[in-house]
């Protein structure tokens, strides 16, 4: 199993916010675990992007230290593996982890030193990070996220984002940005099609996005469709957010299976595991239950092998490991 598309802050469990929130004295708006797993996962009458976004404010107060950044990464990481997942990238913003001194690179190392140090792909359970440029960000913020990544890139680091309040913060309004991430070589995935609809993956391709993250609005413009499938650009689907966010309006109308027919590249993520109160086995149980057939499962693993960002040796070891797994 393989997970794409994964915030840090968004997939914190409730009690490392707990133990976090002590150490740096800060005061948690419930002590009680399911009150504040409850604080920390959106409600089930969610109603936009916007809202769900509200529920990062704790998970990133509790991440503004090198200690808290390398314990959350660890964290995630050991869950990960015990869920089963064989690799997964996990995105954060280190613009947002600089508000008690620390620079944008420190919290980046810090993330890294929570990487599993041992981890081979195809052998054991392996991650790297993803990291956000944020919408609505200062400019030079995100410049500074761009030249992180390009220094730590192949080093824990494997891609940009750009991630935020897509409605209020046009894709269009990066081009400059993106074209800066292009001629240091670093790769990026952006968020688009989930708040905005075609528009904003269009602008994605025409910036040169190797995945698109989300794209579940991708379907409302057939010519987009075709381009996609042309392209062979990868979509980051994450079923149980989509249907929170209304990016879809159920479960019947989410297009992975229409996606797969018109040949595109899909691949299924959790998104936020806390914030979604989900689990890539949650994910696929939901698309199973609309008839998500074996052989498109596979096809599905497949296409994250294929799509994650590693070299074309490690998307083989990956995929090899997949099939194992599924034999």
């Amino acid at each position: 199993m393989i997970d794409l598309h994964l915030h840090l802050d968004g997939s914190l469990s409730p009690e490392l916010v707990r133990k976090l929130a002590h150490l740096q004295k800060i005061t948690l708006p419930a002590e009680d675990p399911q009150a504040l797993e409850d604080f920390l996962s959106v409600p089930q009458d969610c109603d936009s992007l916007n809202q769900y976004l509200r529920c990062f404010d704790l998970p990133v107060a509790v991440l503004q230290s090198a200690e808290a950044l390398t314990m959350a990464v660890q964290d995630l990481a050991f869950r990960l593996e015990r869920q089963g997942l064989l690799y997964a990238e996990m995105r954060f913003a280190p613009s947002q982890h600089t508000k008690q001194g620390l620079t944008q690179a420190q919290a980046v190392e810090a993330a890294v030193a929570g990487l599993p140090k041992n981890g081979k792909v195809g052998d054991t359970f392996s991650a790297q990070l993803i990291l956000c440029c944020m919408r609505g960000g200062e400019e030079a913020a995100n410049r500074e996220t761009v030249d992180v990544a390009a220094r730590y890139l192949g080093q824990g680091v494997c891609a940009v984002d750009l991630a935020g309040a897509e409605a209020l913060y046009p894709t269009e309004n990066y081009g400059d940005l993106f074209a800066y991430a292009r001629s240091l070589g670093v790769p990026f995935t952006l968020h688009a099609g989930e708040a905005a609809g075609p528009e904003s993956i269009w602008k994605a391709v025409e910036l040169g996005a190797r995945r698109i993250g989300h794209g579940v609005r991708a379907k409302e413009d057939p010519q987009l469709v075709a381009r996609l499938a042309e392209k062979q650009i990868p979509l980051e689907l994450c079923p149980t957010s989509n249907l929170q966010t209304k990016a879809v309006a159920d479960l019947e109308d989410f297009p992975i299976r229409e996606y797969l027919e018109q040949g595109l590249i899909v691949t299924v993520n959790t998104d936020n595991m806390t914030v979604s109160h989900t689990t890539i086995w949650q994910e696929f149980q939901l698309l199973r239950s609309q008839g998500l057939t074996e052989s498109e499962y596979r096809t599905v693993l497949g296409n994250s092998a294929a799509a994650a960002f590693l070299s074309q040796e490690d998307k083989g070891k990956l995929l090899q490991a997949v099939q194992a797994r599924l034999s």
